[in-house]
């Protein structure tokens, strides 16, 4: 993988900010012509630096209104008990990350729903039916502070 660059981190840094902006607008912000810019962006996307291009919709707005954060701790730590958990979270549509973590739990995972009923259902009709779940502790978000998928990004010296 080649290192990146002060260009290369200055595209990524825009991109983050806007995935929209076309590369007229692009190559002006950064005084380069648009075919160096659109190389690069080729190869930030080749090698794995851009994962994907997203629209970010605002749940609320489309009546998801409770966002809840699960600890789940599994009866046994074995590659193939993980492995089955990882396998039956995936296609639960209310768990849109799953992080597996060190400290007193397993997993955790971040479910949006529309309401506490909505919450009730996913527990008692999805999540009671994946195997291996000895236990599961449940933080409700009462207020969103921050929320931002953009990644501080530095050059190779730190700056």
């Amino acid at each position: 993988m080649a290192t990146l660059d002060k260009t290369d981190l200055m595209i990524l840094n825009a991109l983050q900010n806007n995935a929209k902006i076309n590369m007229k607008e692009l190559s002006d912000q950064l005084h380069i012509s648009k075919t160096p810019i659109y190389e690069r962006i080729k190869r930030l996307e080749s090698e794995g630096y851009i994962k994907n291009y997203v629209a970010l919709v605002d749940s609320r707005k489309i009546g998801l209104n409770l966002t809840v954060f699960c600890n789940v701790t599994l009866a046994v730590h074995n590659d193939e008990h993980i492995e089955q958990f990882k396998e039956d979270i995936e296609p639960i549509e209310e768990i849109v990350e799953c992080y597996c973590v060190g400290g007193i739990h397993d997993f955790l995972l971040k479910v949006i729903v529309e309401d506490l009923e909505a919450y009730n259902r996913f527990v008692f009709e999805k999540i009671t039916k994946v195997k291996g779940i000895v236990k599961m502790q449940s933080s409700f978000v009462l207020n969103e502070m921050k929320y931002t998928t953009a990644l501080t990004l530095k050059s190779e010296s730190g700056r």
